[in-house]
């Protein structure tokens, strides 16, 4: 298998996860809402606005279109998130169950920031 094609399946599986994430947005919206920082309004707007952005990243992923600038927004999303739900809540929780849980949340979102970031320099595209 040459770099190109490794490189196209990553595109694709992780456009697929980034996919379902906003998906997951619209399906979960009412449960994702209670993690949206007080200090901002309509909560369910940005839960819905976040979804949209999600899925418009993935597209952009597997359509090889806008791919710097989705994954430049995508790590700024996901850097944002981290540091304004995970990291709160990782400071906040007591108990195993839930701090790990929150750890795991923020690592998996620094993770996918990384990527975004690594998809955003690489100047390739999918097709």
């Amino acid at each position: 298998m040459n770099s190109k094609s490794i490189y196209r399946v990553g595109i694709v599986l992780y456009a697929l996860v980034i996919g379902f994430f906003g998906v997951n947005h619209f399906l979960n919206g009412t449960g994702f809402q209670n993690t949206i920082p007080s200090f901002l309004p309509y909560h369910i707007f940005w839960v819905y606005l976040t979804g949209v952005a999600l899925i418009a990243a993935a597209i952009s992923f597997l359509s090889g279109k806008q791919t710097k600038l989705a994954g430049l927004f995508l790590f700024a999303y996901l850097i944002i998130i981290v540091l304004t739900i995970h990291l709160p809540a990782v400071m906040r929780s007591e108990g195993s169950p839930i701090i790990s849980i929150a750890l795991t949340n923020l690592v998996k979102d620094t993770g996918l920031a990384g990527a975004a970031l690594m998809i955003a320099g690489s100047g390739h595209r999918i097709s």
